[in-house]
């Protein structure tokens, strides 16, 4: 039953990763881009974790920290390019 349900979820997840590389490829504005990215790593991050679940190995949680980091980093330097032109003043 749990191997079904971390299945379904897995489907579920790449869908929503999959919309959101959408957006971030249309997306009207550069806000809305940056949001698009936003939520893709945060989808990168549960399929991780899922699949972790998955193939019972700690390798992808280590990965999904390593990613939920870089994502952090990245929005916050996109999110100052925008507001100031600068990212290190």
């Amino acid at each position: 039953m749990m191997a079904l349900a971390v299945d379904l979820a897995l489907a579920l997840v790449a869908a929503a990763a999959a919309l959101s590389f959408w957006r971030l490829l249309i997306g009207p504005s550069a806000p809305d881009r940056i949001l698009a990215l936003d939520t893709l790593y945060i989808n990168t991050i549960a399929l991780l974790i899922l699949l972790g679940l998955r193939l019972d190995s700690a390798l992808y949680f280590e990965a999904a920290l390593l990613i939920a980091v870089i994502g952090f980093v990245g929005t916050l330097a996109l999110c100052k390019y925008l507001l100031r032109g600068d990212i290190i003043e």
